[in-house]
C-alpha cells in the first residue's frame, strides 16, 4: 500500500479491505522477508497491518498535525517494525509493531512541537512527559498529610521523584508556562478533563528493547522455575528461604528447623545451587543448538 495516497480517507478504505493474517501466515511472511528479502512478502505483511497504523495515527490528531502526515509516520514505524521483527521470538507481529508505530508518531509530534525542539536530553524529555502528572501526585500526597508545599519545596520534590537536577525542573516549568503550553491544556469535557500530555508515552526504552526484554525475561523466568523444579523438596525449601525471601534466613535458623547442623545446611545449599546451574547451562545449550 503506497504511503503517498491522496488522502487519509482513501488510505483508510484500502486498509479496511486488506486481508487479516493468521499467526502461521504472518510468521511465514516474516521468515520470507528476513531470510530471503522477499519484497512481496514484506508488502503483504505491511498492507495487512496498515489498518493498525492508521488507527494509532488517528489518536494523535488532537495535536494539530495533518492526518496524512501522522499516517506517513505511522507507516514508517510499521516498516521499521517489519524490518526488525524476529519471528523466532514467538511474539505476534502486531504486538511488536505497536511499539514502533507509537515511537515513530511520538517522535514526529516532538519534532514539530516548537517547545520541545531544545528538549533533547533524557532529563528534559522525562520532565516534559512527567512533570505535571508528578506534580499533581505530590500535591495530593501533601494534602493527605495536611501539608502545603511552596514552589521551591515542590520543585525539590519533583526533582527527587523524577531523578533530574533541580535546575532542569525550573527550566521546564518556565517552558510549560510559556506560549507553547498547549500539551498541558485540558481536553474536552468528554475526556474527563485530562491534559494532552497525559496521552503521550514516557520517554523510556525503545520499541525493540521493550518487546525483546519482555520475551527474554519470561524465558529466563521459565528457566529458573524449571531449575528449581529439578531440586528435591528439602533443597527447594532451602533455596526459597535463603535466596528468594526479601530477608533471607540464616543457615543456623534453617538448621534448627530441619534438625541439621549449620554446616550441613550450607552443603545442601551449595549442592542445590550447583544442580540449578547445571540445569540452566543445559537450557542455554539447547537454545544454542536450536539457533545453530
Amino acid at each position: 500500500m503506497p504511503l503517498d495516497a491522496p488522502n487519509d480517507t482513501s488510505l483508510s478504505r484500502k486498509a479496511m479491505k486488506a486481508e487479516l493474517l493468521d499467526a502461521e501466515t504472518e510468521r511465514q511472511l516474516a521468515y520470507a522477508w528476513r531470510d530471503h528479502r522477499d519484497e512481496a512478502a514484506l508488502h503483504r505483511l505491511i498492507t495487512a497491518y496498515m489498518r493498525l497504523a492508521i488507527s494509532m495515527a488517528a489518536k494523535f490528531k488532537r495535536y494539530g498535525a495533518p492526518m496524512n502526515d501522522l499516517i506517513q509516520e505511522a507507516g514508517l514505524g510499521l516498516m521499521k517494525a517489519a524490518d526488525k521483527f524476529d519471528p523466532d521470538r514467538g511474539v505476534r507481529f502486531s504486538t511488536y509493531a505497536v511499539w514502533w508505530i507509537k515511537a515513530s508518531i511520538q517522535d514526529y509530534v516532538m519534532r514539530n512541537w516548537s517547545m520541545v525542539r531544545t528538549g533533547s536530553t533524557s532529563s528534559q524529555k522525562s520532565l516534559f512527559f512527567n512533570l505535571r502528572r508528578v506534580q499533581a501526585q505530590l500535591e495530593r500526597e501533601a494534602r493527605a498529610r495536611g501539608e502545603d508545599l511552596d514552589q521551591y519545596q515542590m520543585r525539590q520534590a519533583i526533582s527527587m521523584e523524577i531523578g533530574v537536577p533541580l535546575r532542569d525542573v525550573e527550566m521546564m516549568e518556565g517552558r510549560l508556562a510559556g506560549s507553547d503550553f498547549s500539551l498541558n491544556a485540558t481536553q474536552s469535557s468528554e475526556d474527563e478533563g485530562r491534559e494532552w500530555i497525559d496521552t503521550l508515552e514516557d520517554d523510556g526504552a525503545g520499541a525493540a528493547e521493550i518487546v525483546e526484554d519482555w520475551h527474554d525475561t519470561k524465558t529466563l523466568r521459565d528457566w529458573l522455575v524449571a531449575a528449581i523444579g529439578s531440586l528435591n523438596e528439602r533443597e527447594q525449601f532451602i533455596i526459597r528461604e535463603r535466596k528468594l525471601r526479601d530477608q533471607p534466613r540464616t543457615l543456623e535458623s534453617l538448621g534448627v528447623e530441619l534438625n541439621l547442623s549449620k554446616e550441613r545446611v550450607r552443603q545442601l545449599e551449595a549442592a542445590a545451587l550447583k544442580k540449578m546451574k547445571k540445569r540452566l547451562e543445559e537450557e542455554s545449550l539447547e537454545v544454542q543448538d536450536f539457533l545453530l
